[in-house]
């Protein structure tokens, strides 16, 4: 496997050494990237304005945005950062660039078919590569016309008349829960609602269709769960008018891990500030998953502390639900002290990049010893050395190969930058908490 962007190899981070001095730091973390573009689609669909309080500011926000506004959403971004949402009425010629965001590209097509007029959507090269056909084939289903030449892919141009009947979708969602979540947001815009049924195989990130849930009855919307056992998914969205809200959004929890980690792999203790008690977000996973490595983990006044033992374990673990918690889990895995087996992420193959491969071509670059399977990953720690750690273009694979310069000195990330697409500045962030003294705190959204 070979980097997608060589042209940037020259671009070289050196990952900040640290070895085994203890760290004592506190941290905010910016809001969820997965919260944030949920609630921005549901602010613009809804009758009233919004406030959104606290969102993330990234490539990835940023292109939902630029994307909303592009068809009639009026978006204002305010001094302290909140966004306030004024509804318009959807139109075209407009045109969208979705990056490399699987949420751009999976959420607003369906919302551009509610525009009068034309809409055309493209955006990197990898985003032609990405699973979007179950998306557009529900639209199509749904009586919406669009141009993709026969691809099923980006580019596209869907031809909106302004509204969708609605109706009964079967659509396999098996490569991404966003398909579900994408066709459940609009369902209170229909005239007669959508019934979304999951016809393939297993179900991935299903906490991102529960998060799409609880943020629709947010809005006000009436969602039944039909069924959702382990072979029998569906969902239906009654039509409704949506009332816009006052909303604060959660951190992004599964932009913590690379901070949490740290007290795991250099020692000392790392406290998160504002760790939701309760949240159907995935990184919250990381609380039950890091303790099982090793770490000791519990709520206290100033947020969630994370504390090293001085010992990484090696682990067996069903990564299904939580698949973007991967790069993170597998970089601390192969410090760990015995093996680990992540299971069941056959699907990260079609995200940023293929992550499986990717982790195993990078960590085996650096002196690792990661066996890749269609669908798992197994890590036997070895003693790692100096070298690139190239990023693939995804922020994820960029934090994994931070948190490996923490103990193995002279890495270098290859563009570093590529965090921008869910952290606006982790570089700084990354620096601030490995500097900072007890009584200063690092604020990843500044």
């Amino acid at each position: 496997m070979t980097a997608s962007n060589p042209s940037g190899a020259h671009e070289l981070w050196p990952a900040p050494f640290r070895g085994t001095k203890p760290i004592s730091a506190s941290i905010i973390i910016p809001g969820s990237k997965s919260a944030t573009n949920r609630a921005l689609i549901l602010a613009a669909l809804a009758a009233t304005p919004s406030t959104l309080r606290k969102p993330l500011h990234s490539r990835d926000s940023a292109l939902m945005i630029q994307g909303l506004r592009a068809i009639g959403c009026q978006i204002v971004q305010e001094p302290n950062g909140d966004l306030t949402v004024t509804p318009g009425k959807f139109f075209g010629p407009a045109s969208v660039d979705v990056g490399n965001a699987g949420t751009v590209m999976r959420f607003l097509p369906p919302v551009a078919a509610l525009a009068n007029g034309l809409v055309h959507f493209d955006g990197d090269p990898r985003s032609h590569e990405r699973p979007l056909g179950p998306v557009i084939s529900a639209l199509e289903d749904l009586g919406v016309i669009i141009e993709h030449g026969n691809q099923y892919r980006l580019p596209l141009t869907i031809n909106g008349n302004g509204k969708i009947k609605g109706g009964h979708l079967e659509i396999d969602a098996s490569s991404s829960s966003q398909f579900i979540s994408a066709l459940l947001l609009i369902g209170p815009a229909t005239t007669e609602g959508i019934t979304v049924k999951h016809v393939g195989g297993s179900l991935p990130s299903a906490p991102h269709i529960e998060m799409t849930i609880l943020m629709l009855r947010q809005f006000g919307a009436k969602v039944e769960v039909i069924s959702d056992g382990l072979t029998s998914h569906q969902w239906r969205v009654w039509p409704g008018v949506l009332q816009g809200q006052d909303l604060v959004i959660e951190p992004d929890l599964s932009n913590a891990a690379p901070f949490m980690a740290a007290a795991m792999i250099c020692g000392g203790e790392v406290v998160i500030a504002d760790w939701p008690k309760s949240t159907a977000q995935p990184g919250d996973q990381l609380r039950k998953i890091f303790t099982k490595m090793g770490a000791q983990i519990s709520f206290t006044d100033q947020g969630l502390k994370v504390t090293g033992t001085g010992a990484i374990h090696g682990l067996d673990v069903d990564l299904h639900d939580v698949g973007e918690l991967t790069p993170s889990i597998a970089a601390v895995a192969a410090l760990a002290d015995s093996p680990s087996t992540l299971r069941e992420i056959g699907h990260l193959r079609l995200h940023e990049t293929d992550r499986l491969a990717a982790l195993a071509t990078e960590l085996n670059a650096l002196g690792g010893d990661v066996e890749e399977e269609a669908t798992s990953l197994y890590i036997s720690p070895t003693p790692l050395h100096a070298g690139i750690f190239h990023t693939y273009d995804d922020h994820r694979l960029a934090t994994a190969g931070a948190m490996l310069g923490l103990v193995v000195e002279g890495i270098q990330v290859e563009n570093i930058a590529t965090t921008q697409k869910t952290l606006p500045d982790f570089p700084g962030a990354w620096l601030d908490l490995l500097n900072q003294v007890n009584t200063s705190q690092a604020n990843l959204g500044k």
